[in-house]
């Protein structure tokens, strides 16, 4: 094979193999990821920025025997922030702006002789479940490109897929590690409460939901990063025990025979595509093959359980708004962003400190009840999502709902939505396609997206 053709099928620890052994230099494999980049790219619309320049620098200085010397990398414009790439979380209430030093978990990437390319598009703040931003334009899913690559590391999924880098920097605050993996085809872990850093410039993210790691092709690749950069940062408001041995060790294992159980059905009720269930029907049964004991069952989830996620949702809404305005000096304006976002920062404003107190107390009693149900199984099986990936536009508002809140937000009536059925209908748009997955964010336990289903229509 030549390098391009090794580099479309191997994966980052492969790569890496290959610079160790000498049969390949970093700048040879970032001059063939830049050509891969700018191939795709004008199809796939995903990335934020781009660093070549920086990108042929560093691959020219010693990379010695680094876990991942020399291959290509690229980062989620969110929460996680590079010296001198301009950071948008798919909004203009940022700027630009461009930070002065690495957060942590960068650093910690640059550790492992990771090179970065630039950064990957992401919905406006990271919020919706597609990654369709006003301010950057929409991400393209490579298998199909009039659909969803999921959200909010939608554009890091998007050229993982396509093969323009072997895994990417993802984050996940109600799913958006799983949803895109699980929309590209790709492994993603959003690993346990606590185990990546998130400072030094966010103190917890989303009260406590929200975590940082990577999409891959390989479930190694995920073990060997992970191994790299786990552990909490100085001042870290979570401890976790480190492992027993590495994760990259733990995949090689023999896990013994497993309590597995599996479930189809929605925690909130959603309908769920006949695909989303036959596909973990399909690995329910592959697992029982296997030797494990598989059986159907699911954590009781309170009634009102997604309710009270939203409240922290929107609450964190309003302190990114809060948060970039005290960075760049300048109060954010209606204009700047898509009105959902400032419906969504008004209904942040609109609940007082004892509302958000008394919901994140129910949360973590529910969580109590949820980790109840890991004493008697090991694993839960669920689908990814509820469907297969939509269409581009299919989760936005249309017609006389966007009309009420186009009129909502002018009238600057936003935090009284709350009252009335708009939000509602909102949450149930984006839930009904990600019902599975905020329930791991709340409960701070790890979740992870397998791509073990294609369906008909490919």
């Amino acid at each position: 094979m030549g390098l391009a053709e090794d580099y479309i099928t191997l994966d980052a620890t492969a790569l890496a193999d290959l610079v160790h052994q000498r049969q390949v230099s970093p700048a040879e494999l970032v001059e063939t990821a830049i050509a891969r980049l700018e191939q795709v790219e004008p199809k796939l619309a995903g990335m934020a920025e781009w660093t070549l320049d920086q990108a042929r620098q560093a691959a020219h200085e010693p990379l010695g025997a680094r876990p991942f010397a020399g291959v290509r990398f690229l980062l989620k414009d969110n929460m996680h922030f590079a010296a001198g790439i301009p950071y948008h979380n798919g909004s203009r209430i940022w700027r630009g702006w461009v930070p002065p030093h690495d957060s942590e978990m960068v650093r910690r990437f640059k550790a492992t002789g990771l090179i970065i390319l630039g950064s990957t598009k992401v919905p406006e703040l990271s919020l919706t479940p597609v990654t369709e931003p006003r301010h950057l334009g929409r991400a393209n899913n490579p298998w199909a490109l009039d659909r969803t690559t999921g959200g909010s590391s939608g554009g890091s999924c998007a050229h993982v897929a396509a093969r323009s880098v072997t895994m990417a920097h993802a984050t996940d605050g109600g799913g958006s590690i799983r949803i895109p993996a699980s929309c590209c085809g790709l492994f993603g872990l959003k690993p346990t409460r606590g185990r990546t850093p998130n400072g030094p410039y966010i103190g917890e993210g989303w009260h406590g939901a929200a975590i940082g790691h990577a999409v891959t092709r390989s479930v190694r690749d995920s073990a060997r990063l992970l191994d790299a950069i786990a552990g909490p940062d100085l001042g870290a408001p979570y401890g976790i025990a480190p492992p027993d041995g590495s994760f990259t060790e733990a995949g090689t294992r023999p896990p013994g025979r497993l309590r597995i159980a599996f479930s189809s059905a929605a925690p909130n009720g959603a309908a769920v595509d006949p695909e989303c269930r036959t596909a973990v029907e399909n690995a329910a049964r592959h697992c029982a093959e296997l030797g494990h004991h598989v059986e159907e069952a699911a954590p009781s989830v309170p009634e009102d359980y997604f309710s009270w996620f939203l409240v922290t949702f929107l609450a964190a809404v309003s302190q990114e708004f809060a948060f970039a305005e005290e960075i760049t000096g300048t109060r954010a304006r209606r204009s700047d962003v898509e009105v959902s976002t400032w419906l969504c920062r008004e209904l942040g404003h609109g609940f007082s400190a004892a509302e958000l107190s008394v919901t994140l107390e129910r949360l973590h009693r529910a969580t109590r009840t949820i980790a109840g149900f890991f004493e008697t199984y090991d694993l839960l099986l669920t689908p990814a999502l509820a469907s297969p990936p939509v269409r581009h536009g299919d989760l936005h508002p249309r017609g006389f709902e966007a009309a009420l809140q186009g009129l909502a937000a002018r009238l600057g009536v936003g935090r009284y939505l709350r009252y009335g059925p708009l939000l509602r209908q909102a949450a149930d748009r984006a839930f009904r396609f990600m019902p599975f997955s905020p329930i791991w964010n709340i409960t701070g336990q790890p979740a992870a997206s397998l791509p073990l289903h294609w369906t008909p229509d490919g």
